[in-house]
């Protein structure tokens, strides 16, 4: 029998990756929706960011980062 919910050829898409490092997360944009979405919200010149399009976070602000993805329909792994 064959679960209708099961992708053939392919892994569930993420836009995003949260990484957590102890006191800094990396929020990493897997997609260009998410690329786009970072550009829109936190942008280059928002703090040190040296590993940009990946975003270095502070863990006081993740969770509201993370709400604010969810809530314009991205998904986040």
């Amino acid at each position: 029998m064959t679960d209708p919910n099961k992708q053939f050829g392919s892994s569930p898409t993420h836009d995003f990756e949260v990484q957590n490092h102890g006191s800094i997360f990396l929020l990493i944009p897997l997609t260009s929706s998410a690329r786009v979405w970072i550009d829109d919200h936190i942008g280059k010149d928002n703090g040190h960011q040296p590993m940009w399009p990946t975003v270095l976070v502070e863990h006081r602000f993740i969770a509201d980062i993370v709400a604010g993805i969810q809530d314009d329909g991205l998904a986040v792994v």
